[in-house]
């Protein structure tokens, strides 16, 4: 038997007791233990087998999430699996479930909180988030780190304190530490919740922005994540940023070393302004700064309506002859990260 499997029998033994732990807000009902989801928020979607020989094991009828109660673990602190052993170990070696230490509360919008949401999100291959952005003509990166999904992100409108699942996406700085997150929540049947604001950022935002791929010579800078990710779709091998908005777009802090950037402007008079700015930035001229415009409101409504061929043809009227080759032609295309 490995490890893990190991310390998820000696988990589901004690099954009650970590369910005690991990989901305080939860309560007992006959042989199974009910909660709202992984993170410990009340409700009855979420229930863990207490006994027999399915003991430990937990299903979310809300989202389909299962697993061991060493996987809930992990879900519930954000852990990776090895980080989630040592937490196992940690719990079993106490003769009794001790009193959890909550972290305090992050301040609202923060970094930190921004942080703290990002980790208890989940991968997002395979999710209602992954569905969104397909249905959107997006096809995501081979490797994506920055995009996962929350299958109950709370919403603060006028009807008070929602949950929605949500489409979570990290805001990094250029070293690549985590400074916000942007959330766009969805309806579990399609498309993006009906919300008065389905879309919000929090964190520190002025000149950080969703990073797909790392820049090195040359950039291309968009305002919205689906603008980003529908370029991304086309040129798998560009770097892309979404800077969110066209204020932040303008005040987009650029690395070192870069000689062309491509800014990928919205078709209105806000996308004009941003790149009338980054132009007025580089006044040595020592970045070549072009624009992207699209065909229609933005690129990924061009993706939609034209196709990835002729949205590739269009890229190709716009970009540089080397940047063609290298970012356009199928020989040229590189695994992203």
């Amino acid at each position: 038997m490995s490890r893990a499997a190991d310390l998820a029998r000696r988990l589901g033994e004690q099954a009650e007791a970590v369910c005690r732990y991990y989901l305080p807000n939860g309560r007992r009902q006959g042989r199974y233990w009910i909660c709202g989801d992984v993170m410990g928020t009340p409700g009855r979607s979420l229930y863990v087998r207490l006994s027999g020989e399915r003991a430990g094991k937990f299903c979310d009828a809300a989202d389909g999430t299962h697993g061991d109660l060493l996987d809930l673990i992990a879900l519930n602190h954000g852990l990776g699996f090895r980080a989630a052993l040592d937490e196992a170990r940690g719990f079993l070696s106490l003769p009794v479930p001790p009193i959890r230490q909550v972290a305090p509360p992050a301040p609202t919008n923060s970094s930190e909180a921004a942080r703290r949401l990002f980790a208890a999100s989940k991968p997002i291959r395979g999710t209602l988030a992954d569905r969104y952005l397909q249905s959107r003509g997006i096809i995501l990166p081979t490797d994506v780190s920055v995009l996962r999904f929350h299958p109950h992100c709370f919403h603060r409108g006028p009807q008070g304190r929602e949950t929605w699942p949500a489409l979570i996406a990290a805001v990094t700085d250029l070293d690549g530490a985590i400074t916000g997150a942007h959330r766009t929540w969805l309806d579990p049947g399609g498309g993006k919740a009906p919300l008065d604001q389905p879309r919000r950022a929090m964190g520190h935002l002025a000149g950080n922005a969703v990073r797909l791929g790392v820049a090195s010579d040359v950039l291309t800078a968009a305002e919205g994540i689906e603008t980003a990710l529908a370029l991304k779709t086309v040129m798998p091998a560009m770097p892309i940023v979404a800077a969110l908005s066209a204020a932040h777009l303008a005040a987009l802090i650029l690395p070192a070393g870069l000689r062309r950037l491509y800014v990928a402007r919205d078709n209105d008079k806000a996308g004009r302004f941003a790149l009338e700015r980054l132009h007025a930035r580089s006044t040595a001229g020592d970045i070549d700064i072009r624009a992207l415009a699209p065909r229609t409101e933005d690129f990924n409504a061009d993706l939609l309506t034209l196709g990835s061929n002729r949205l590739r043809a269009w890229l190709a009227e716009l970009l540089a002859p080397d940047d063609v080759q290298r970012f356009l032609v199928a020989g040229g295309r590189t695994r992203c990260v």
